[in-house]
This record gives C-alpha cells, sequence and structure tokens, in this order.
C-alpha cells in the first residue's frame, strides 16, 4: 500500500453552528492532494492544512474545460461511529468520467485509503444534528501549462470536505421543477454521462431563469426530440404512475447516480414495481391529467431524496400528490437516512466505517 503523508494543520478553523451549515460554504482543516505526471504517474499522495493552489494562467483546466469530480457523504452515527455510504462506487464512476475525459484511472483502493484518513484526520468536522453530514468532493483538474488542445500530461487528483446541512431550501418538503425545452444539456455521445464541469455550466443559463420564475430546478429532456425526460440538474428522476416506479434508462447522456441506483434496489428489495425505461414528458402529463400520477421525486448525494410538488412545461402546471411529499417518497427518504446514519440496518452491505486512531 502506498504511504500517504500527513501534514497536520496548526491553525484550526472556527466551526459553524450545526443549524447554520447551508450547503459548501464552510470547508474543514485539511486536504488530500495527489499529483500525475506522464513520467511518473500518479505520486506523492498527501494529506495537508486546506489551503488555495497554485495554477499557471495556461493550465488545461482553464482553457479547455479537462475535469471531473464526485459527490459523497460522511455520517456520524448516535453511537458515535462514523460511515461512508457507497465510496467504491463513486470512485468507479469517477474512473468512468477519467476515461471519457481523456484523464488518467485513479487507483480505487488509494482513493479509499485517502479518503479514509482524510476523514480520519477531520472527524470532528462531521456533524451529528439530524439532516446533516459531512460532504466530500474528489475531482481532478488538468494542470499542464500548454495551451495546445490535447489531453493534459500532468494533473491534481484532489480531495475537499464541507460540513453540510440540507441541499435544498425546501429540505424533504416537495420542491418546484421547470422543464426545460429550449436549451440542451447534453446529447447521447457527448459527456453527459460524465460527472464533468461542462454538463453543469451548460445547465446555468436555463436554472437561472428557471428560479427567476420560482422553480428550484431544471428538469432536461433529451437534446435531439426534446421529447423525452432525462434528469433535474442535480438530480436523477422518479415518477410513481398507476402503482409502478419508473425511471429513465441509462441511455449515454444520463449520469448514473450512486442514489439513483440505491433507490432502484432499495424498492425491489420491498417488493415495489420498478421499470427503467425511456419516459416522455407527454406521456408524464397525460398520467398527470388522468390522475394515475401518484408521486414523483429525485435523488442525489446532495439532497438525497427531494419530492416534485409542481411541474411546469410550456406554461402547464403539473401538481403532482396535492404538492405534498408521497408516502413512498418520504418512505425512501427515511429508509436511506437512516442506513447512511446507521439508523436502519444495512441489508446491502452500503456502509462502510472509518476507523479514527
Amino acid at each position: 500500500m502506498t504511504t500517504i503523508s500527513i501534514e497536520r494543520s496548526t491553525n484550526t478553523k472556527k466551526k459553524p453552528p450545526q443549524d447554520q451549515l447551508g450547503f459548501g460554504i464552510h470547508y474543514t482543516d485539511h486536504m488530500f492532494v495527489m499529483d500525475y505526471s506522464t513520467e511518473k504517474g500518479w505520486h506523492e499522495p498527501r494529506i495537508i492544512p486546506y489551503q488555495p493552489i497554485v495554477l499557471d494562467p495556461a493550465a488545461k483546466v482553464f482553457h479547455y474545460g479537462q475535469t471531473i469530480f464526485e459527490g459523497l457523504k460522511a455520517y456520524k452515527t448516535a453511537d458515535g461511529r462514523i460511515q461512508l455510504f457507497r465510496p467504491r462506487d463513486n470512485f468507479r464512476r469517477m474512473n468512468r468520467s477519467n476515461d471519457r475525459m481523456s484523464v488518467p484511472e485513479i487507483d480505487i483502493d488509494l482513493a479509499i485509503d485517502a479518503l479514509e484518513q482524510l476523514v480520519a484526520v477531520d472527524h470532528d468536522w462531521i456533524p451529528d444534528l439530524e439532516g446533516t453530514s459531512l460532504y466530500i468532493r474528489p475531482f481532478v483538474i488538468a494542470t499542464e501549462p500548454l495551451l495546445g488542445v490535447s489531453p493534459s500530461e500532468h494533473y491534481k487528483f484532489m480531495i475537499i470536505m464541507s460540513p453540510v446541512g440540507a441541499y435544498y431550501p425546501e429540505g424533504i418538503n416537495p420542491v418546484k421543477i421547470h422543464v426545460e425545452s429550449n436549451y440542451v444539456r447534453a446529447v447521447v455521445g457527448g459527456v453527459g454521462e460524465a460527472k464533468t464541469a461542462g454538463n453543469y455550466a451548460a445547465a446555468l443559463k436555463s436554472q437561472q431563469e428557471a428560479k427567476e420564475h420560482g422553480y428550484t430546478q431544471v428538469l432536461w429532456l433529451d437534446g435531439k426530440q426534446h421529447k423525452y425526460i432525462e434528469e433535474v440538474g442535480s438530480m436523477n428522476v422518479f415518477f410513481k404512475i398507476g402503482g409502478t416506479v419508473y425511471t429513465p434508462a441509462l441511455n449515454g447522456s444520463i449520469l448514473a447516480g450512486i442514489t439513483r441506483n440505491s433507490v432502484i434496489q432499495l424498492l425491489k428489495h420491498w417488493g415495489v414495481p420498478v421499470e427503467e425505461r425511456v419516459l416522455s414528458i407527454d406521456e408524464l402529463y397525460e398520467a398527470g391529467r388522468n390522475g394515475t400520477l401518484e408521486e414523483a421525486f429525485g435523488t442525489g448525494t446532495a439532497a438525497v431524496i427531494s419530492p416534485i410538488g409542481e411541474m411546469n412545461w410550456n406554461g402547464e402546471k403539473l401538481i403532482i400528490g396535492e404538492g405534498k411529499t408521497g408516502q413512498l417518497s418520504k418512505s425512501v427518504y427515511d429508509t436511506l437516512t437512516g442506513i447512511q446514519t446507521g439508523a436502519v440496518e444495512d441489508p446491502f452491505g452500503w456502509t462502510q466505517q472509518v476507523e479514527v486512531k
């Protein structure tokens, strides 16, 4: 096993009140860094005090967007244990994104070791108030100072962490979603299934316009026909129609969410019919009009489960479940967060303990 050096901070930060965390505002005392060059491969893994990074203005990340990231969480249980939720799956997906963006593969065992050590070093930053957690952001940036359009020969792999509360101000209360009919986020064959920064930058204009009209997020339709449901800006989506739960099938332009996969497994475990298939916006609205659309919710690491109470497509509003949180949405949320925090038994082997020495 590669040795990870640790330089402890001598200037610890003041921790914010747990009921005022927000999301991604505060950062822990330390971070993980590892460098890559074509000559050495990935090398010099280290945990150091949280600090700015210095990059050449010509670094390729600034000019060609060669960067990917992940998101996962650490939780503190009622008896003081620390748990990660499906970290290996996050690093597997990270390598799939790396491959699509021509970034060298990262050793997953080393990444897990680095993550566990970093969480252990900053374990006292993990909040324990209900609905809080330690958000973990691994990412890779291209650092070679060269303006030629080609894959970088130098990279940094980093992990930073942030104590967080609810991602959406609504919390577990239903959000309002605008259905985007003009802009395109991703297409099959593009980079929609990679967790790369450009996907999110492409969504900002639509998201900004939606918020101006009172909507929390944007639901994207397919980039070719503007007909088939894909995903919300920060979530995969599920719809309960006539007793069956549907979610768009992964088609190459939709991110393969870890929480999405967890929900599918959980529903099957409960015996709830669930199908991954193509789902058109017309079909969804027709289900809303004839009363068979019972619930809708989004899934993602940041929000876990976010019920959807209203949608707006070309000016036609669709109220779902009287705008209230549905029973299934609440059950999924309670069970997933219960597994993550150790309050509910984990029959799937999703959680991983972090030992603090």
